[in-house]
């Protein structure tokens, strides 16, 4: 992620946003993507083109090979500029705050967007800090897919998880979908604390609150695949789950499985933390029933 977003994003004039989104289309057919292609796109002159790509090598948003040939592409700093004014365009996004969580593979950010400026959080994917092979094994929306590009897998990671809330919201608690735009996500700001990170009061309450929302997500045909006290939220309302890029269907071969696992982190840290116990065929059971 850029150190200073806000203010690079401020520097970036529309031609600018013009060849990065020629780099980003063209990286679909080259590894590497001419300056030649560069032009065509853009119609800009060639020269023109040479100008702004070093303007843009500059800022660190495009990364340059001659071995072969001229060529370019972008990586995430590039990638997030782009999504971000798609946002701003759109109205979803009218400020960038502070950085307000970093996972193993997403960054996000506090925000403003909408008619009112409400707070929203932006949510940027980065499917490319785990191995590729790890990707096609562990995760549903890849596929088949052979050639993946770090940018690719965190695009389908993001729309993903933008599908699921969208299928969630808002019968399961978990945060509103409010935009989606390339391998990034605005959605309303997660309620409360971290459960991994916080204590409560009544913990038999708040284990009943999670696991009705595991069934409620049941019942709409989702089951999270990765769910554990880091990526659940409590308030004094209840609890709002988070990170659902990993989500399968009951249909899927593993299903109960994963259901499994997922029930087993949340009972495994309530019996860990408040010596509460559960039975996990019991508490499956009546989630599938």
């Amino acid at each position: 992620m850029l150190e200073n977003i806000s203010e690079t994003f401020l520097t970036i004039t529309n031609k600018e946003f013009r060849v990065l989104i020629a780099i980003e289309n063209k990286m679909k057919f080259y590894e590497w993507v001419p300056i030649k292609e560069i032009a065509s796109f853009t119609n800009y002159e060639l020269k023109e083109v040479s100008y702004i790509l070093s303007n843009l090598a500059v800022n660190k948003l495009i990364h340059r090979n001659i071995q072969e040939y001229e060529g370019y592409r972008i990586y995430f700093e590039a990638y997030d500029l782009l999504a971000l004014n798609a946002f701003v365009k759109r109205g979803s996004v009218n400020a960038l705050g502070d950085e307000i969580g970093v996972g193993k593979e997403s960054v996000v950010y506090e925000a403003t967007g909408g008619i009112i400026d409400r707070h929203v959080a932006i949510k940027f994917h980065r499917e490319g800090k785990m191995s590729f092979k790890k990707v096609r094994v562990k995760r549903e929306h890849t596929g088949e897919r052979k050639h993946l590009s770090w940018l690719y897998a965190s695009r389908l990671s993001a729309k993903r998880e933008y599908d699921a809330l969208k299928t969630l919201y808002p019968e399961v608690s978990v945060p509103e979908p409010v935009d989606y735009n390339r391998h990034a996500i605005v959605m309303s700001i997660a309620k409360g604390e971290e459960l991994a990170h916080t204590t409560i009061n009544e913990p038999d309450w708040y284990l009943d609150e999670i696991l009705e929302q595991v069934r409620k997500a049941y019942r709409l045909g989702i089951i999270h695949g990765d769910l554990s006290e880091f990526n659940i939220f409590v308030n004094p309302e209840g609890c709002e789950i988070i990170d659902w890029p990993q989500y399968i269907t009951p249909s899927h071969a593993n299903a109960i499985e994963l259901l499994q696992r997922d029930i087993g982190n949340v009972l495994s840290f309530f019996n860990r933390k408040y010596r509460i116990k559960r039975d996990i065929r019991e508490v499956i059971n009546t989630i599938v029933a």
